[in-house]
């Protein structure tokens, strides 16, 4: 009886983090030893070939291709859980700001909804909603808290995701045999894995096969967003169009040369420069938006995504944004083996959102 009782009482202590990009499937498997989050074993899958196209590309796969390439990526880095946490990606949702006039707790609900109405396409019936209450700042110069709660009510963050998408992504994860206890947007796995406590503004780039998102964050919270139409992939397509060689060949060269290939490789690095231009404006103008609303600054710049592992990225974007900017490292946050730091310093910009929601669901069995 005791050692029935012993197993029935045991925890399981591995849990798994699932990010399923537009080009690639991220997994990251974790355990908590001795008050840290250790790391077991982590993987890549590139979806690409799943749907004919070039490694790199983005696709968007039918529902049993997408459950192939899972169970293939859990067999191929063996991981022993099905217990996981899984990031929907943020062009599956609608993510708004809004303001309602204070109201008690129990009307708070509703008051939200009626607002989001006006910002929501479709019928609130066919969306998950939720929303999370935004902490007012503690001071405001020459202004108390009851001035300032008059005047500006309650700042609301609104996520709203389509119930078709929803019911179509726990299929898939239940075919692939994987057991999510919640589902997140990418963007606060991001946030989990990349910023540290404080009070310090921050602005995450994360630049996708698809598109680049971009995450205003403060004290921890997240005040702005915008998705740029413009990702990796494009770069490379530009560079197939423009050099007359193939996908496959303009993503090779991409990769190994970037921004670094000397003059010999001069319309490479133009073509590059180009297109990463327009993504650097867009941020700076939803920079510049997020200024002159709040009248405060970034301290810094996070890069996540695997575009942005691109040679010379960061010294463009330091010309771009004036500002201090790094590389994130989700795996600071695990226990890793110290002899593969330098192999977890670069792979870290792709595996921030399966890091982050491996540590949410690890932080569930405390």
């Amino acid at each position: 009886m005791a050692s029935f009782l012993s197993s029935f009482f045991k925890k399981e202590t591995s849990v798994l983090g699932v990010d399923i990009g537009s080009s690639a499937i991220k997994i990251v498997q974790i355990k908590k030893k001795r008050g840290r989050a250790v790391l077991e074993t982590y993987g890549e899958l590139a979806l690409g070939p799943y749907g004919g196209v070039e490694v790199g590309r983005a696709v968007s796969l039918q529902s049993d291709k997408l459950t192939e390439a899972i169970k293939d990526l859990l067999r191929e880095t063996k991981t022993t859980t099905v217990s996981c946490g899984a990031a929907l990606p943020l062009s599956s949702s609608l993510i708004t700001f809004i303001t309602v006039p204070p109201v008690p707790e129990k009307q708070m609900r509703d008051v939200i909804s009626l607002e989001a109405r006006k910002y929501i396409p479709v019928p609130l019936s066919e969306v998950f909603l939720d929303y999370s209450i935004i902490p007012k700042e503690e001071t405001y110069v020459g202004e108390d808290e009851s001035s300032k709660t008059e005047k500006r009510g309650e700042d609301v963050l609104v996520v709203a995701i389509h119930n078709e998408f929803l019911s179509e992504y726990q299929s898939v994860m239940s075919s692939s045999g994987l057991q999510p206890s919640f589902y997140e947007i990418e963007i606060f796995s991001s946030i989990r894995a990349v910023i540290d406590p404080g009070v310090a503004t921050v602005m995450i780039i994360d630049m996708g096969a698809r598109s680049t998102k971009l995450y205003i964050v403060e004290r921890g919270i997240l005040r702005a967003s915008h998705i740029i139409n413009k990702g990796s992939q494009d770069i490379t397509l530009a560079l197939s169009k423009a050099m007359s060689i193939s996908v496959a060949e303009a993503e090779t060269l991409k990769r190994s040369r970037g921004l670094k290939g000397g003059p010999e490789y001069k319309e490479l690095s133009e073509i590059i420069t180009v297109n990463l231009d327009y993504v650097f404006y867009e941020a700076n103008s939803t920079l510049l938006n997020y200024q002159k609303k709040y009248a405060k600054n970034i301290s810094k710049v996070i890069l996540t995504g695997g575009g942005v592992l691109l040679k010379g990225f960061t010294d463009i974007a330091k010309i771009s944004f004036q500002t201090e900017v790094l590389y994130a490292d989700p795996f600071g946050k695990l226990e890793t083996p110290a002899f593969l730091a330098q192999e977890f310093a670069e792979a870290g910009p792709e595996f921030a959102v399966a890091i982050g929601a491996a540590l949410r669901r690890l932080s569930e069995l405390e």
